[in-house]
């Protein structure tokens, strides 16, 4: 292992912590008040971070060099893949979870809209009721 190959394993293991995390949390529940507030604290945290890389662009250098990735904009290119991919993944559970929910929603009003057996006109192939016939009771 060349001293670059063993500068940069700290950022590989990192990321591949991330990434694991992010697979870790498709794979919980995603309801309840507790997960909003772990959200929510994460994006605070984040906010703070950028803020902080902001103000002191030095900082954010030394701890790229410290991980072996060599500048801050490096680092902070990284960082951007990382929530580009976790926000990537929330967006796509939601759009799964939506789907489920519309896909439940024409079931129940498919099942409200069909026409009663009882009152299917077979003489006509059972495509019209007997009210649309005109052979409703005290017509």
């Amino acid at each position: 292992m060349t001293l670059m190959e063993t500068g940069q394993l700290a950022i590989k293991i990192l990321l591949i912590v991330i990434f694991a995390a992010f697979a870790i949390f498709l794979m919980l529940p995603g309801r309840g008040a507790r997960h909003l507030a772990i959200r929510r604290l994460l994006m605070v945290l984040l906010l703070i971070l950028l803020v902080l890389a902001v103000v002191f662009p030095s900082a954010v250098t030394s701890i790229a060099q410290l991980l072996g990735v060599g500048r801050g904009t490096d680092l902070l290119l990284y960082a951007l893949i990382v929530v580009f991919i976790g926000n990537s993944l929330v967006v796509q559970r939601r759009h799964r979870k939506t789907e489920q929910e519309v896909t439940q929603i024409a079931r129940q009003l498919a099942i409200l809209r069909a026409p009663d057996p009882a009152t299917l006109d077979l003489s006509s192939g059972g495509t019209t009721t007997r009210r649309e016939a005109g052979s409703e009771p005290g017509e």
